[in-house]
């Protein structure tokens, strides 16, 4: 299941960037060029699970005066449980290569 909420979440934000593109060729060719920085990646990665806990907090507290529905609530809430076990997911997987990294012989 998690395997799939990621994919499926990759999947969504390269489809979302690509139709936000106003020149789809040389976005493209950007992108091959630069080079992916994992530090980066990671801090992305943790501020989109604090963005989406920000947006829970507040759809809650609008609800709690009344501005907002309990629909609204239990979907942010899970928005952000799924980026979170997202999160986990790959932070799980890097320290299961890191592992095998070392066990490898020099």
């Amino acid at each position: 299941m998690i395997n799939t909420s990621l994919s499926a979440a990759n999947a969504y934000n390269l489809a979302q960037q690509l139709t936000n593109q106003t020149n789809p060729d040389q976005s493209l060719q950007k992108a091959a060029d630069t080079k992916p920085d994992f530090g980066a990646m990671v801090k992305d990665g943790v501020q989109g699970v604090l963005d989406k806990g920000d947006v829970a907090e507040k759809t809650a507290t609008s609800m709690i005066d009344g501005k907002a529905d309990v629909v609204d609530v239990v979907t942010a809430v899970a928005e952000t449980e799924v980026a979170l076990e997202t999160m986990v997911s790959i932070r799980d997987r890097v320290i299961s290569s890191y592992e095998s990294i070392m066990q490898m012989p020099i």
